[in-house]
Protein backbone atom coordinates (compact mmCIF):
# COMPACT_ATOMS: atom_id res chain seq x y z
CA UNK A 1 0.00 0.00 0.00
CA UNK A 2 1.38 3.28 -0.93
CA UNK A 3 2.03 5.93 1.25
CA UNK A 4 -1.41 7.62 -0.27
CA UNK A 5 -3.32 5.33 0.50
CA UNK A 6 -2.25 4.67 3.81
CA UNK A 7 -3.06 7.72 4.30
CA UNK A 8 -6.93 7.97 3.02
CA UNK A 9 -7.06 4.55 4.21
CA UNK A 10 -6.50 6.12 8.16
CA UNK A 11 -9.11 8.81 7.54
CA UNK A 12 -11.73 6.83 6.27
CA UNK A 13 -10.65 4.91 10.00
CA UNK A 14 -12.02 7.55 11.43
CA UNK A 15 -15.10 7.73 9.76
CA UNK A 16 -14.06 11.41 8.40
CA UNK A 17 -12.74 12.83 4.63
CA UNK A 18 -9.23 13.62 4.33
CA UNK A 19 -8.12 16.78 3.97
CA UNK A 20 -5.73 17.77 1.07
CA UNK A 21 -3.74 21.29 0.85
CA UNK A 22 -2.48 22.76 -2.35
CA UNK A 23 0.58 25.59 -2.29
CA UNK A 24 2.86 26.25 -4.95
CA UNK A 25 6.56 25.70 -4.48
CA UNK A 26 8.41 28.65 -4.39
CA UNK A 27 6.17 30.92 -2.72
CA UNK A 28 7.20 33.57 -0.52
CA UNK A 29 10.72 31.47 -1.26
CA UNK A 30 11.39 27.88 -1.77
CA UNK A 31 12.03 27.42 1.92
CA UNK A 32 8.91 29.63 2.58
CA UNK A 33 6.93 27.32 0.95
CA UNK A 34 8.20 24.34 2.32
CA UNK A 35 7.28 26.00 6.08
CA UNK A 36 3.99 26.95 4.90
CA UNK A 37 3.59 23.03 4.21
CA UNK A 38 4.49 22.25 7.39
CA UNK A 39 1.95 24.20 8.88
CA UNK A 40 -0.72 23.01 7.51
CA UNK A 41 -0.08 19.40 8.52
CA UNK A 42 0.55 20.88 11.78
CA UNK A 43 -3.28 22.19 11.40
CA UNK A 44 -4.29 19.20 10.41
CA UNK A 45 -3.79 18.66 6.60
CA UNK A 46 -3.47 14.82 5.62
CA UNK A 47 -1.90 15.06 2.22
CA UNK A 48 -0.20 18.09 0.89
CA UNK A 49 -0.31 18.55 -2.74
CA UNK A 50 2.93 21.01 -3.80
CA UNK A 51 2.85 22.94 -7.17
CA UNK A 52 4.91 22.94 -9.89
CA UNK A 53 5.03 26.40 -11.32
CA UNK A 54 4.65 26.57 -14.63
CA UNK A 55 4.88 29.76 -17.37
CA UNK A 56 1.36 28.68 -19.20
CA UNK A 57 -0.72 27.64 -16.25
CA UNK A 58 -4.32 26.97 -18.13
CA UNK A 59 -6.30 25.60 -15.19
CA UNK A 60 -5.05 27.95 -12.52
CA UNK A 61 -7.29 31.33 -11.61
CA UNK A 62 -5.35 34.29 -10.54
CA UNK A 63 -4.73 33.71 -6.80
CA UNK A 64 -2.58 30.91 -7.79
CA UNK A 65 -0.83 32.87 -10.68
CA UNK A 66 0.58 35.17 -8.84
CA UNK A 67 1.92 32.86 -5.93
CA UNK A 68 3.53 31.37 -9.51
CA UNK A 69 4.83 34.23 -11.35
CA UNK A 70 6.47 35.01 -8.22
CA UNK A 71 7.88 31.67 -7.90
CA UNK A 72 9.15 31.66 -11.33
CA UNK A 73 10.31 35.18 -11.29
CA UNK A 74 12.82 33.77 -8.33
CA UNK A 75 13.86 31.18 -9.55
CA UNK A 76 11.82 27.91 -8.76
CA UNK A 77 12.68 24.90 -10.34
CA UNK A 78 11.78 21.29 -10.36
CA UNK A 79 14.37 20.69 -7.92
CA UNK A 80 13.07 22.66 -5.68
CA UNK A 81 9.56 21.29 -5.92
CA UNK A 82 11.13 17.61 -4.71
CA UNK A 83 12.73 19.05 -2.10
CA UNK A 84 9.71 20.47 -1.08
CA UNK A 85 7.87 16.50 -1.47
CA UNK A 86 10.72 15.59 0.27
CA UNK A 87 10.17 18.25 3.37
CA UNK A 88 6.68 16.88 3.69
CA UNK A 89 7.35 13.24 3.54
CA UNK A 90 9.60 14.19 6.50
CA UNK A 91 6.50 15.29 8.55
CA UNK A 92 4.39 11.94 7.53
CA UNK A 93 1.32 13.48 5.42
CA UNK A 94 1.68 11.96 2.21
CA UNK A 95 3.39 14.25 -0.45
CA UNK A 96 1.87 14.62 -4.12
CA UNK A 97 3.20 16.49 -6.81
CA UNK A 98 0.76 19.00 -8.81
CA UNK A 99 1.71 19.79 -12.35
CA UNK A 100 1.13 20.23 -16.09
CA UNK A 101 2.55 17.54 -18.13
CA UNK A 102 4.87 19.55 -19.87
CA UNK A 103 7.32 20.35 -17.73
CA UNK A 104 7.65 16.74 -16.58
CA UNK A 105 8.66 15.68 -20.11
CA UNK A 106 11.16 18.70 -20.78
CA UNK A 107 12.60 16.96 -16.92
CA UNK A 108 12.92 13.59 -18.50
CA UNK A 109 9.64 11.35 -17.13
CA UNK A 110 12.25 8.61 -15.84
CA UNK A 111 14.41 10.85 -14.10
CA UNK A 112 11.11 12.62 -12.52
CA UNK A 113 9.40 9.68 -11.35
CA UNK A 114 12.67 8.12 -10.29
CA UNK A 115 13.98 11.18 -8.03
CA UNK A 116 10.44 12.45 -6.69
CA UNK A 117 9.89 8.75 -5.41
CA UNK A 118 13.35 9.13 -3.95
CA UNK A 119 12.53 11.88 -1.95
CA UNK A 120 9.29 10.48 -0.20
CA UNK A 121 6.89 11.49 -2.85
CA UNK A 122 3.89 9.76 -2.76
CA UNK A 123 2.79 10.50 -6.46
CA UNK A 124 1.58 13.00 -9.12
CA UNK A 125 -1.50 15.44 -10.23
CA UNK A 126 -1.73 15.70 -13.71
CA UNK A 127 -4.61 17.75 -14.75
CA UNK A 128 -3.66 18.40 -18.27
CA UNK A 129 -2.71 14.56 -19.23
CA UNK A 130 -5.15 11.91 -19.99
CA UNK A 131 -4.99 8.12 -19.93
CA UNK A 132 -4.90 7.62 -23.77
CA UNK A 133 -1.56 9.60 -23.73
CA UNK A 134 0.01 8.54 -20.81
CA UNK A 135 1.98 4.82 -21.86
CA UNK A 136 5.53 6.43 -20.70
CA UNK A 137 4.16 8.06 -17.34
CA UNK A 138 2.45 4.46 -16.32
CA UNK A 139 5.57 2.64 -16.96
CA UNK A 140 7.70 4.94 -14.78
CA UNK A 141 5.20 5.81 -11.88
CA UNK A 142 4.75 1.52 -12.04
CA UNK A 143 8.60 1.25 -11.74
CA UNK A 144 8.62 3.84 -8.73
CA UNK A 145 5.75 2.90 -7.29
CA UNK A 146 4.15 6.63 -7.39
CA UNK A 147 0.56 6.88 -7.50
CA UNK A 148 -0.89 8.90 -10.22
CA UNK A 149 -4.01 11.10 -10.08
CA UNK A 150 -5.72 11.81 -13.34
CA UNK A 151 -8.72 14.50 -13.08
CA UNK A 152 -12.89 13.92 -13.92
CA UNK A 153 -15.24 16.46 -14.25
CA UNK A 154 -18.64 17.02 -14.87
CA UNK A 155 -18.60 16.71 -18.57
CA UNK A 156 -16.71 13.40 -18.12
CA UNK A 157 -18.82 10.56 -19.81
CA UNK A 158 -19.10 7.20 -18.04
CA UNK A 159 -16.69 5.75 -19.94
CA UNK A 160 -14.26 8.25 -19.63
CA UNK A 161 -14.51 8.07 -16.43
CA UNK A 162 -14.23 4.29 -16.11
CA UNK A 163 -10.79 4.43 -18.22
CA UNK A 164 -9.75 7.57 -16.27
CA UNK A 165 -10.02 5.72 -13.14
CA UNK A 166 -8.97 2.33 -14.35
CA UNK A 167 -4.93 4.50 -14.35
CA UNK A 168 -5.35 6.13 -11.33
CA UNK A 169 -3.69 5.29 -8.52
CA UNK A 170 -4.25 7.08 -4.70
CA UNK A 171 -7.64 8.18 -5.63
CA UNK A 172 -9.72 10.21 -8.66
CA UNK A 173 -10.06 13.77 -8.44
CA UNK A 174 -13.19 15.00 -8.83
CA UNK A 175 -12.99 18.62 -10.25
CA UNK A 176 -16.82 20.04 -8.59
CA UNK A 177 -16.51 22.67 -11.44
CA UNK A 178 -15.90 23.48 -14.56
CA UNK A 179 -13.21 25.86 -14.92
CA UNK A 180 -9.80 27.38 -13.14
CA UNK A 181 -9.46 27.59 -10.10
CA UNK A 182 -10.23 29.86 -7.71
CA UNK A 183 -12.67 29.95 -4.29
CA UNK A 184 -16.04 30.18 -4.36
CA UNK A 185 -18.90 31.43 -2.24
CA UNK A 186 -21.42 28.20 -2.86
CA UNK A 187 -19.26 24.25 -3.48
CA UNK A 188 -20.92 23.55 -7.26
CA UNK A 189 -24.19 21.51 -6.60
CA UNK A 190 -22.75 18.79 -9.53
CA UNK A 191 -19.90 17.73 -7.05
CA UNK A 192 -22.12 14.76 -5.63
CA UNK A 193 -23.18 13.30 -8.55
CA UNK A 194 -19.82 13.17 -10.45
CA UNK A 195 -18.71 11.81 -6.76
CA UNK A 196 -21.64 8.94 -7.25
CA UNK A 197 -20.73 8.58 -11.09
CA UNK A 198 -17.07 8.19 -9.94
CA UNK A 199 -18.09 5.45 -7.02
CA UNK A 200 -20.33 3.32 -10.20
CA UNK A 201 -16.94 3.01 -11.50
CA UNK A 202 -14.12 2.46 -9.26
CA UNK A 203 -13.18 1.46 -5.51
CA UNK A 204 -10.44 4.33 -5.33
CA UNK A 205 -10.86 6.80 -2.95
CA UNK A 206 -12.56 10.08 -4.54
CA UNK A 207 -11.65 13.37 -3.65
CA UNK A 208 -12.91 17.07 -4.48
CA UNK A 209 -11.28 20.06 -5.46
CA UNK A 210 -11.84 23.61 -6.88
CA UNK A 211 -13.48 26.18 -5.16
CA UNK A 212 -13.81 24.83 -1.31
CA UNK A 213 -12.51 27.82 1.36
CA UNK A 214 -13.90 27.56 4.79
CA UNK A 215 -15.11 24.85 6.87
CA UNK A 216 -18.03 24.86 6.59
CA UNK A 217 -17.68 24.12 2.87
CA UNK A 218 -15.48 21.23 3.42
CA UNK A 219 -17.91 19.59 5.78
CA UNK A 220 -20.52 19.67 3.05
CA UNK A 221 -18.39 17.75 0.45
CA UNK A 222 -17.13 15.70 3.37
CA UNK A 223 -20.34 14.35 3.43
CA UNK A 224 -20.49 12.58 0.36
CA UNK A 225 -16.33 12.42 -1.02
CA UNK A 226 -13.57 10.50 0.57
CA UNK A 227 -11.07 13.56 -0.04
CA UNK A 228 -11.32 17.48 0.81
CA UNK A 229 -9.05 19.47 -1.89
CA UNK A 230 -8.29 23.07 -0.75
CA UNK A 231 -5.89 25.13 -2.76
CA UNK A 232 -6.63 28.95 -3.59
CA UNK A 233 -7.91 29.38 -0.19
CA UNK A 234 -4.56 28.50 1.47
CA UNK A 235 -2.66 30.62 -1.31
CA UNK A 236 -4.84 33.56 -0.62
CA UNK A 237 -3.53 33.35 3.14
CA UNK A 238 -0.12 33.57 2.11
CA UNK A 239 -0.16 36.46 0.18
CA UNK A 240 -2.90 38.46 2.13
CA UNK A 241 -0.22 38.01 5.10
CA UNK A 242 2.22 40.98 5.97
CA UNK A 243 4.94 38.76 6.60
CA UNK A 244 6.00 35.02 6.42
CA UNK A 245 5.32 34.35 9.96
CA UNK A 246 1.56 35.82 9.62
CA UNK A 247 1.75 33.51 6.59
CA UNK A 248 2.45 30.63 8.15
CA UNK A 249 -0.08 31.10 11.61
CA UNK A 250 -2.95 31.74 9.02
CA UNK A 251 -2.38 28.78 6.57
CA UNK A 252 -2.23 26.45 10.41
CA UNK A 253 -5.28 28.31 11.19
CA UNK A 254 -7.03 27.82 8.28
CA UNK A 255 -6.31 23.95 7.90
CA UNK A 256 -7.50 23.55 11.51
CA UNK A 257 -10.54 25.07 10.37
CA UNK A 258 -11.36 23.25 7.34
CA UNK A 259 -9.85 19.72 9.24
CA UNK A 260 -12.87 20.17 11.62
CA UNK A 261 -14.95 20.85 8.53
CA UNK A 262 -13.62 17.42 7.48
CA UNK A 263 -14.89 15.75 10.48
CA UNK A 264 -17.78 17.16 10.59
CA UNK A 265 -19.22 16.18 7.58
CA UNK A 266 -20.03 12.38 8.48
Amino acid sequence: MSRLSEVLAAARAENRAALIGYLPAGYPSVEGSAAAARAMVEGGCDVIEIGLPYSDPQMDGPVIQRAVEHALAHGTNTHHVIANARAVAETGAAALVMTYWNPIERYGVERFAEELAAAGGAGVITPDLIPDEAADWIAATDKHGLDRVFLVAPSSTDARIKLTADAAGGFVYAASTMGITGTRTTVGNRAAELVARTREATDLPICVGLGVSNGAQAAEIAAFADGVIVGSAFVRALLDAPDEQAGLDAVRALAAELAQGVRAGR
